[in-house]
């Protein structure tokens, strides 16, 4: 029986066991019944809460989504501004890496499914909530929607290439003086919104 699971909660455990799999194999790489095996449980039961795999996939990007709109929410009630939400969303990646995956990943999904439209539709909302935190910072982005596909690029960008080992095998790390991951972050999210996560001024001519 795997670690952690002493017939408590089954759903908590099967999610779990599940994002330990694709952290390290990836997605494709567990069926229920292996789940069940790990766990010690009948083949069916995990049927029971999630009815297939794509069913635990949902539910793992459904609790990405909450998870990642909850630190987007704390960072903007503690007016940390657009660029520490960027931040945030980094480190969310690195702290939740199979989450990550599965939640950018919608073949693997049922775009259909209530709870995952809902927990997507409100952390995308904190997204963009960050760019308008700027107009009332006297930081107007004059095209909003450009501004917010921009941060997200930007910040989505090096979550990606931190997880797949490519920032470090392309060298661009030791460029950067090996900075940790939040500070190169900072540092090349802020070339497009500064240090307050207010866009960058224009050079002076």
């Amino acid at each position: 029986m795997a670690d952690g699971y002493h017939h408590g909660n089954l759903r908590a455990a099967v999610l779990a066991r599940a994002a330990e799999v694709i952290e390290r194999e990836g997605p494709y790489s567990f069926s229920l019944r292996s789940l069940a095996a790990d766990l010690g449980v009948s083949h069916t039961a995990p049927r029971y809460h999630f009815g297939s795999r794509e069913g635990v996939l949902n539910a793992l990007a459904t609790e990405g989504y909450t998870e990642l709109a909850a630190r987007l929410r704390a960072n903007r009630e503690a007016d940390g501004g657009f660029l520490e939400s960027g931040v945030e969303y980094v480190r969310f990646a690195t702290e939740f890496p199979a989450h990550f995956q599965v939640m950018f990943a919608p073949t693997l999904l049922d775009e259909n499914d209530p709870e995952l439209f809902a927990a997507r539709t409100a952390a995308f909302g904190e997204l963009s909530s960050g760019v308008e935190s700027l107009a009332q910072e006297g930081r107007p982005v004059e095209d909003a929607a450009a501004g917010l596909v921009a941060g997200w690029g930007i910040v989505h960008g090096i979550a990606t290439l931190a997880l797949t080992g490519n920032l470090d095998s392309s060298g661009v790390r030791a460029l950067l003086g090996d900075a940790d991951l939040l500070t190169i972050t900072r540092r090349s999210a802020g070339l497009l919104f500064g240090g307050s996560g207010s866009p960058s001024e224009p050079a002076q001519e």
